[in-house]
């Protein structure tokens, strides 16, 4: 892996010294979290302009949901609502992830102006997409996929989630490197939520160190997820709404970034876009090996030395 403060690079993007924020723009009008809000095409790049002017690195547009039951859209729809969005956020500058399991509108989108394919299939749903991909020379995220949910959590039945999820991304990159993708353009993701119950997600995230080890950078796409409703409901409680779920998607990009993830993947920019620059910053003071001294607080005096070891489920809305 191309190593960029521990956490990786991908050749054909910028460089970013921290965790990146990617914010999300769904143009559909089922998404399990925006409702639809961002439909119109007009409304969908003003609220990529607006996720940029809130910090967001890259911006991720999808225009068919993956919600479990979601009916797929045919090619032609989904064309028409994403590649005018893509192309009135490149022609703005931003850098355009486009959210596809389609070859073509990867394509049409690449050639609009898109920089990243992120395909939630890694590549399975069209074998189309990976000659695509190669032939452009695209970065692609490689995420963990057991098929589409048409009612039920298809293939979410694990021994040990975090070894098969790992073996099982680690046999998709081998696939998508034959097809001709080149590794330094490959990032994998362990797509919470998809194909996973609560407990197989936070068993995720607490072994991001083992998915890092596959030697890609590694995308954690944890926004308003189902398993996120279910910690703040605790036992036998109601989870509250896709929307009220922000705040524990920033701890959960803190988390992330400190594990060294290389972006997260956000639909409220904000908090998150705060929460990788303070993981950044407390990165760096690790790195420098010296506590600060601050004024007003209590600690070692500026230039001491830390003392050894102070370093101290898919389910109907854990989708696009």
């Amino acid at each position: 892996m191309n190593n960029l403060s521990g956490r990786g690079r991908v050749a054909g993007l910028p460089a970013w010294d921290r965790c990146a924020v990617m914010g999300v723009v769904n143009v559909t009008p089922d998404s399990f979290s925006d409702g639809g809000r961002w439909f119109d095409t007009t409304a969908a790049v003003k609220h990529g302009l607006g996720l940029v002017a809130e910090g967001a690195d890259l911006v991720d547009v999808g225009g068919e949901s993956t919600r479990p039951g979601a009916t797929r859209v045919d090619e032609a729809e989904e064309l028409r609502r994403v590649i005018p969005v893509v192309r009135g956020l490149a022609s703005e500058g931003v850098a355009v992830s486009v959210d596809t399991m389609r070859a073509s509108v990867a394509a049409r989108s690449l050639a609009a102006g898109a920089v990243l394919v992120n395909d939630v299939s890694g590549g399975l749903a069209d074998p189309a997409m990976i000659p695509v991909v190669a032939e452009a020379g695209a970065p692609f995220v490689v995420m963990h996929w057991r098929g589409f949910l048409r009612g039920g959590n298809a293939g979410g039945v694990y021994e040990d989630v975090v070894t098969e999820v790992v073996d099982e991304l680690h046999a998709r990159v081998e696939a998508v490197l034959a097809g001709g993708v080149a590794p330094d353009r490959i990032v994998v993701d362990p797509g919470l939520g998809f194909s996973k119950e609560a407990g197989h997600d936070l068993a995720l995230l607490a072994y991001l160190d083992r998915l890092r080890a596959l030697g890609h950078p590694l995308l954690v796409a944890a926004s308003r997820k189902r398993f996120l409703g279910r910690v703040l409901a605790g036992p036998g409680g109601a989870p509250p709404p896709a929307r009220e779920r922000d705040a524990a998607t920033a701890a959960v990009s803190a988390l992330a970034a400190q594990a060294g993830a290389w972006a997260v993947r956000v639909h409220e920019v904000r908090a998150t876009a705060d929460a990788v620059r303070v993981a950044r910053a407390v990165e760096g003071a690790r790195t420098a090996g010296t506590t600060p001294g601050a004024e007003g607080e209590r600690g070692a005096p500026p230039g001491t030395a830390l003392a050894p070891g102070a370093e101290g489920e898919r389910g109907a809305e854990g989708d696009r």
